[in-house]
């Protein structure tokens, strides 16, 4: 069964946002994790996709979640998205996060947005993080 770090399961359960749009955390332990979602009539665009903000904010979410699996407060230092196909009303996406390398306290973290009932790749991300100095 797929684990979730006790310091994901917290944020997760504050992170209203990603909820509320009907992300399932399914794994987030190691320096990895994967979010599905599905595209709602609400995430549609004007040219009848899934709008690219949507496609950002699960990829950054499952990056949260892969750079927060090791304990410490970690947060986005910056982050860019390569979108490689448009997603429809109805498909359901999967994130999946790893990390590339961590250095000091900083990381880089890769996640590939894409639908699995084909296979086709959605969006490529790219994060970088920072864990936060203890108070």
């Amino acid at each position: 069964m797929p684990e979730i770090a006790a310091s994901v399961r917290r944020m997760w359960d504050d992170d209203a946002a990603s909820r509320k749009l009907g992300m399932e955390l399914h794994e987030a332990t190691e320096g990895r994790a994967r979010i599905s979602m599905p595209v709602t009539d609400e995430m549609v665009n004007g040219h009848g996709m899934c709008h690219g903000g949507y496609l950002f904010l699960l990829a950054d979410s499952t990056f949260a979640c892969a750079c927060n699996s090791p304990g410490p407060v970690t947060v986005a230092a910056a982050a860019d998205i390569v979108f490689v196909a448009s997603a429809q009303r109805g498909d359901v996406l999967l994130a999946e996060a790893s990390e590339r390398v961590a250095f000091g306290r900083s990381g880089v973290y890769d996640v590939t947005v894409s639908r699995p009932r084909d296979g086709q790749v959605i969006a490529e991300f790219r994060g970088r993080s920072r864990t936060l100095r203890s108070a």
